[in-house]
This record gives C-alpha cells, structure tokens and sequence, in this order.
C-alpha cells in the first residue's frame, strides 16, 4: 500500500461558512485573523485508489483554515512553521510523499525550504498540472475547429511556473504566441528563451490581459490573481479558454454571459479504481480531483519518493515524464468540464452554432453582451 498527503485550504471566505456556519454572521476580517490561530487538522481520507498496473494508495487530506489572502501577505516564516506542522502531521500519519495544494505551492519559494525541514519529499503538482492544462486545451480547440497555424494563443501569467512551462510546450505546436504577464523584463526574458527554441513561432508580450484575450482565439489562464481578471466581455466569440488558476482568472459571469465560448476547467483528473474515494468534497464528481493533487498520488503509487516539483522553475522533461506515469497507473482526463459541470459534444456544437452568429469580422472589437 502506498500512502501520500495533500495540504489543502479554503480559496474563498465562503469555504469558512460551508464548514463553520457561524463565520457567515462575522466580518470577514474578523474569521481570517481567528482562524490564524488554528493549526492544521486532518480533513479526509482517501481510500480505494488502485493503479492499472495492481498498486493500491490511501491518503490524507490535511486543511490549513488560510485564505490565499493571508497565504500571500503574511510572513513567509510564520506561512513556513503553519506548512511545516502540516508536514509532520502528515508523517504521523504515515505519508510517503506530501503535495501541495493551492496557494500553499505559491507562497515563499514554492515548497524549496518546506522540503528541507520534512522528512518526507515534497511536490507542489504543477508538472501534471501543467501537462493536463495544455492537452485539454488542444483537445478543445480542435473540437471547437480552430486551427493552430492561424489561431492567437495567449497564456496569460505566462512567467509563473505553470505558465513558463504550458508556454514553452504550446510554442512548437502554434504560431502565434502571446505571452501575458504583470512584469516587462521577466515577459521579455521568456520571450526570447521561446524564440531561440522556436524560431518559426510568433511570439509577442503584453502586459494587458483584457486586450489580449480580445484578439485570442485560445488562452490559457494560470495566473495566481486572487480575484477574476477575465470578464465577459472581454472574450472572443468561438474562442476556447482554459482556466487552470485557483481561485479562477475567470469571471463567474461567464459561464451565463457568453454561452458562444467553449471554457475548460483546467486540470480536474479521473483517479483510477472502482472504490475510489478522495474522501472530501471537492465540488467535484466522485473520484475526480485537481491535477496538482493527482500528481501527488501518481508519484506515489510510481514509488517515486522524491522532490518532484519544486521553486519556480518548471522542467518541460518533467511535465512529459509525469504525464506518462499518469497514463501507465490509468488517471485521466475527467472530459470536458465548464465551470465543474461535464458537457458533451451536443453543447460543444451548440457553442460552435452561437459563436458563429455572434463572431464579428473585426477580431479587435469587444463583444458586447446583449
């Protein structure tokens, strides 16, 4: 039996009232200094998971009550004693291996310093993260019939982790390549590693999300934003986009606003075995969870017992390697899912149908919401 663990967190002040009904009657403030206070609990217990190739897995499901706010603004050394206690406790519990979820693989060095005081290996998932981003965006812009010689491709915080990576991947296989992010330098850097590597791909920058998505007929969203940076409005008809950020890049009003834009929830994984159970509500479907946490079990039904993903740098080599070990113990893709509801090919179509009644021949106007 191989064991892991997989710190999770609530991404929204919601998350606090569906677990501590009393927190909606408190300022918000209030909760999220109260709850600073609090030490991680173990929340879930997965169960069932079993590889194609006989090997079985159980894990634990460890919370830290942290919003992304207080992830990111408070000191890195007090975040690193909260994560660290979260790591001990998932080696009391028998953990071979422990992945992080969330912010808690964005703040400080993204997991460098945590591994060095654990006994256990860390990975932060964003290798699988990142290679499940890129095929179900290719898969659905095939789907949606656009074609990748003449399409605009945007990632946009393209100088994150992920978005270094899904950028260096994508680049072989598009030619126009927009790279989106908040600094010019770190933009320009990218750029040119891509350019040197892809001497035949388009590659341009910009600091600007909503103009970028405007002229996109593919973007891939992997900012670390705490709020929606994408609104209606900004989209192209007929365009697909994926959201791999948590909380989404995506605007919420999307998903009513602009029924003629195919969007992917990017990274939500179908774990193999029959009696699969994560043992927490993700707001998923049975056996499905994030891409971060399904690399994180991959690992350690693999037996690789090491620092897989770590810092700021993701290794493209890594990317395809994880996908392969993903693909031999039978995780997959979980289809298509729009903001975590499944849809089939009769509502891809009907999308397709929309986007070409709305679709206006001057690609850098905005879409208007009637």
């Amino acid at each position: 039996m191989r064991r892991f663990a997989f710190i999770i967190h609530p991404l929204r002040f919601d998350d606090f009232a569906r677990k501590y009904r009393f927190t909606r009657y408190l300022p918000q403030g209030v909760v999220e200094t109260a709850f600073k206070a609090v030490g991680p609990v173990m929340v879930g217990h997965t169960t069932g998971v079993r590889s194609l190739t006989g090997e079985e897995l159980e894990g634990w499901l460890i919370g830290l009550p942290l919003t992304p706010k207080i992830l990111l603004e408070s000191p890195y050394e007090w975040v690193l004693k909260k994560l660290e206690r979260a790591g001990h406790l998932a080696e009391q519990l028998g953990a071979d291996i422990l992945g992080l979820g969330a912010f808690t693989k964005i703040a400080g060095d993204r997991g460098i310093t945590l591994s060095q005081r654990l006994s256990i290996p860390v990975t932060t998932g964003n290798s699988y993260t990142t290679a499940t981003a890129v095929e179900g965006t290719l898969r659905g812009a095939a789907r949606m019939g656009i074609d990748l010689d003449t399409a605009q491709v945007t990632v946009i915080g393209a100088t994150g982790s992920i978005g270094e990576a899904t950028s260096q991947i994508l680049a072989p296989r598009v030619r126009y390549l927009r790279l989106v992010a908040r600094t010019r330098e770190n933009l320009e850097t990218l750029a040119h590693k891509i350019l040197s590597d892809n001497p035949e791909t388009n590659v341009s920058i910009s600091l600007n999300v909503a103009e970028s998505v405007r002229e996109s007929d593919i973007v891939v969203a992997v900012s670390s934003a705490q709020d929606a940076i994408v609104e209606p409005e900004d989209l192209k008809p007929g365009s697909v986009i994926t959201d791999v950020a948590r909380p989404r890049n995506i605007s919420s009003r999307v998903s009513q606003a602009r029924p003629d834009v195919l969007v992917l929830d990017g990274g939500v994984i179908e774990v193999p075995g029959p009696e699969a159970d994560m043992g927490f509500d993700f707001g998923f479907p049975p056996k499905m969870v994030e891409a971060c946490m399904a690399e994180t079990m991959i690992l350690a039904l693999s037996g690789r017992l090491e620092n897989f993903t770590l810092g700021s740098h993701i290794a493209v080599e890594k990317v395809k390697e994880i996908n392969q070990l993903g693909q031999l113990h039978g995780f997959r893709m979980a289809g298509f899912r729009r903001f975590e509801r499944a849809i089939d090919e009769n509502e891809i179509e009907l999308i397709r149908e929309r986007a070409h009644k709305t679709a206006k021949p001057d690609h850098s106007m905005t879409y208007r919401i009637p």
